[in-house]
């Protein structure tokens, strides 16, 4: 009778064991990292729509996903440190979304699988082998066209036709940018335009690259798509229009607070088509195995309030052609 009691009793312990170990086994939820080059604050559009993208798929934060997030709040010498923070944290991957957080999460892990929802060129990078097959842990999208650089100068020959000297700001720290920066240049010299390239590596230094841009009577301006540039649309903007120069921007939002225009892929719905990567792969797929996908969406915004604010008339045959009108 002892001994049956006692089979019992050791019977009822080895099941709670298996099942209280089941039951956690079915709590842990899978948790990736985010690492950027931005601010906590002001939220960014970007990540909300990587978050938006996640909720479409039947991920929702806290209850069965977690993320965690590192800012680098624009300081590049940061990045390194906080993509290793992230690695420390055994995450089942990472969503470098910049360049530079690209590189040093690359840098940091060459095993925890990284998905990158934007990027230029991800093969000339170094990123990936190819884009139809990464070969390595990195994966995501890129906003490589060729046309795209060609069209952002285009519409700025159409708005003035005049158009012979333009500045070009591009941050150095963002090797990625040098596929956009040589489309850029051939397309200026196919339109006969002479393009400055400036290289700006930090806000402290955006006057001084204003003022060497109108010091050569540039009579327009393009920022190649760098967090550097995205991170400062009201003191940029308030710059450009000050000193009545027509900037083409590298991102949607800075339109939207005031720039000028933009023309270039819908960085929104790569960000939310990011989130499609995280899925197969927590579901096991490889990112060797999952090809880089390119832009699907394109967009031009123009914004008719500070054209007018600079003395600028977009003639209607540019209005025709955007997909927004701010007013």
């Amino acid at each position: 009778m002892v001994k049956q009691i006692l089979f019992c009793l050791l019977l009822t312990v080895f099941l709670f064991t298996v099942f209280s170990a089941e039951a956690q086994q079915a709590k842990k939820i899978p948790r990736i990292g985010f690492l950027t080059l931005g601010s906590v604050s002001p939220p960014s559009p970007l990540q909300e729509a990587f978050r938006d993208g996640l909720h479409q798929l039947g991920y929702i934060e806290g209850q069965n996903i977690q993320i965690e997030y590192r800012y680098a709040e624009g300081k590049v010498e940061e990045i390194d440190k906080l993509a290793a923070e992230l690695v420390a944290l055994k995450p089942d991957l990472i969503v470098a979304s910049n360049t530079q957080s690209i590189e040093a999460a690359r840098r940091a892990t060459k095993t925890i699988p990284i998905v990158f929802p934007v990027t230029f060129d991800p093969v000339l990078s170094g990123f990936v082998a190819s884009l139809a097959r990464p070969g390595g842990n990195l994966t995501g999208l890129t906003t490589l066209n060729q046309e795209v650089a060609g069209k952002r100068v285009e519409l700025l020959k159409e708005v003035i036709p005049k158009l012979s000297r333009m500045a070009v700001f591009r941050d150095p720290t963002n090797t990625g940018s040098l596929f956009a920066l040589k489309e850029t240049e051939a397309a200026a010299n196919h339109l006969a335009i002479r393009a400055q390239v400036l290289e700006v590596r930090s806000t402290d230094e955006l006057d001084g690259a204003v003022k060497a841009a109108l010091k050569e009577r540039a009579q327009a301006l393009i920022l190649l798509p760098d967090n550097l540039f995205i991170r400062q649309p009201a003191y940029i903007n308030d710059l450009v229009t000050k000193n009545r120069l027509p900037t083409m921007f590298g991102d949607r939002e800075s339109v939207e607070r005031g720039g000028l225009m933009y023309y270039g892929a819908n960085l929104a719905d790569l960000y939310r088509r990011a989130a499609t990567y995280v899925d197969k792969i927590l579901k096991g797929a490889k990112p060797a195995d999952l090809p880089v996908e390119q832009p699907t969406k394109f967009e031009f915004v123009t914004n008719l309030k500070t054209a007018k604010q600079i003395g600028l008339t977009i003639p209607p045959s540019v209005l025709y052609q955007a997909d927004k009108v701010i007013k």
